[in-house]
């Protein structure tokens, strides 16, 4: 396996840490000091965010390790065991932002107050949030690493959020409608815990193996017709570990080919793969086109 750069990965996954770090800290001390709930629900949505990036971090460190006697094929699942905790910390997040914001409606708690440094840190968190997600989604694309796409999904739904909490506080200080912060809270507990439902959907897929999308395996199927020497395929298998697709198949070739030619053509369709699809670990095995179950006779004289 050829490795990705794995310091570029960590250093984007640090960056995440320290920036979420930074918004946690300040949304806990603005959201207790104006009383604003919704503030203390972003306050949780990025300790949420702490968290996955946390995990980001350590899962990239890990999963670019090369194999060892234990993992064969790599650590790349650590990728996508991150990704499914952070899934339920996603969740998590949303049950707990709706149980504060229904006690809050029932208890009739203090009304929020000095809104406008709440306004203030809302759109200091879009700017963060927008800038180091357009980040690691770069990292991500670059690497294929699903932590770190992970990691960004999340500061995007928290750039949502803020945008509804901003709109909120701006509509709650013009209006004096005090209410409409648990309600606002409630809506971000909403988009919280749709982006959960989403990653856990896709990482419990990657983690029991689910083939490639659609699109990859016709780029894949593509790339092996456009040679003339393969006769046909079959058993083409796929999968994703981590950054890496796992991708094995069966060619067909003719039965007198040279060893050299048989092995050269192989090299040129994963050298193909590998350019159109980012890391792989691509296995072919070849068959001769002499007999077939599904061909019969070989169809080259």
């Amino acid at each position: 396996m050829e490795y990705v750069d794995s310091n570029l990965k960590e250093r984007t996954a640090r960056l995440s840490v320290i920036s979420n770090s930074v918004l946690v800290i300040l949304k806990l001390l603005v959201g207790f000091y104006t009383g604003a709930v919704s503030i203390i629900s972003e306050a949780a949505h990025s300790g949420v965010d702490l968290l996955a990036s946390i995990v980001a971090f350590y899962a990239v460190r890990k999963a670019d390790k090369p194999p060892d006697g234990n993992h064969a094929y790599g650590h790349g699942k650590f990728e996508n065991l991150s990704g499914a905790i952070e899934a339920v910390l996603i969740v998590a997040a949303a049950l707990w932002i709706v149980y504060e914001a229904w006690d809050k409606l029932h208890n009739n708690m203090a009304t929020p107050e000095f809104l406008e440094y709440g306004i203030i840190l809302m759109g200091i968190s879009i700017g963060v949030n927008y800038w180091v997600s357009g980040k690691l989604f770069k990292v991500a694309k670059e690497t294929g690493s699903h932590a770190l796409e992970a990691d960004a999904l999340h500061l995007k739904a928290d750039i949502w959020t803020s945008v509804g909490v901003l709109v909120g506080l701006v509509i709650i200080r013009i209006t004096g409608i005090f209410w409409l912060d648990p309600m606002i809270a409630i809506v971000v507990a909403g988009v919280v815990f749709k982006a959960g439902y989403g990653m856990t959907k896709k990482s419990l897929y990657e983690l029991t193996d689910i083939s490639l999308p659609a699109d990859e395996e016709q780029t894949i199927i593509d790339v092996i017709t456009s040679h003339k020497e393969v006769i046909s395929f079959h058993q083409l298998r796929t999968r994703r570990s981590g950054s890496w697709r796992l991708i094995d198949m069966h060619l067909i070739l003719y039965k007198d080919m040279h060893l050299n030619k048989a092995h050269a053509v192989c090299d040129l369709i994963e050298a193909e793969i590998k350019d159109k699809l980012g890391p792989c670990d691509v296995v072919i095995h070849i068959e001769p086109c002499d007999y077939h179950e599904e061909l019969g006779a070989c169809p080259l004289e």
